[in-house]
């Protein structure tokens, strides 16, 4: 298999999950005691968060652009961004590395496809909710993005950076999230995408009656089935 580069860190615990995914379902292909080839540059989230909130976008690229490089350095032959809210700048990411990414909107999407649905809900952190880089991506699939109310993307949010990158997972917290999932499919929304990396840690298909994109699992499995069938 061609060797995969994380960059990761941005939380550690949506990083392990990506680790955890890639290495068991690898092993489950090759079998015996099989791990597949791959190394991560985990980042300081907190200094990256920091930049999200006074937007300092530049800096985020710098920081990734110098993260992909050490994968590079580190003979990686294609690269993920472990985490959501950093796709913001992944178009001019990836003009800027040598080697494939794998975007985690054009992963999720064609998912969404496979199910024939129009119309999906996206749930994540403020800055993914309220940017267009999700819809945008999702044009090209004809695909329609639906997001939460500005009070319920408070308590999204809030839940996300207060427990989930603690891998703090309270009942109520997902009965929260459970309930802005039933007002997004009130709204029309067929779906709904967990556009946080961290999510999947509390809300899975069977608390929900519509369908759920674990963006976690999508992206993984699709670096890895590129990178084994590319091999």
């Amino acid at each position: 298999m061609k060797k995969i580069g994380i960059i990761g860190g941005l939380s550690f615990e949506s990083t392990l999950e990506y680790y955890k995914i890639i290495a068991r379902s690898y092993n489950k292909i090759v079998g015996g005691a099989a791990s597949p080839n791959l190394v991560i540059d985990s980042l300081d989230l907190q200094k990256v968060t920091d930049w999200f909130v006074t937007d300092e976008w530049d800096k985020v690229l710098e920081e990734l652009v110098l993260s992909a490089n050490n994968l590079i350095a580190a003979k990686a032959e294609v690269i993920i961004l472990a985490t959501n809210t950093p796709h913001i700048v992944f178009n001019e990411l990836e003009k800027k590395v040598s080697i494939p990414m794998i975007s985690i909107m054009d992963a999720t999407a064609k998912e969404i496809k496979k199910q024939n649905l129009k119309k999906v809900g996206l749930i994540g952190t403020r800055f993914t909710m309220q940017a267009d880089y999700y819809p945008k991506a999702f044009e090209k699939y004809d695909l329609e993005i639906v997001t939460p109310s500005p009070e319920d993307q408070k308590i999204i949010n809030k839940i996300i950076y207060k427990e989930l990158t603690f891998h703090v997972l309270n009942k109520t917290s997902r009965e929260k999230y459970l309930e802005v999932i039933y007002r997004l499919n009130e709204m029309g929304a067929e779906g709904v995408i967990l556009g946080c990396t961290e999510i999947p840690l509390l809300i899975k298909q069977e608390d929900c009656k519509i369908p759920v994109f674990d963006t976690t699992y999508i992206h993984s499995m699709d670096v890895l089935n590129y990178a084994m069938k590319e091999s």
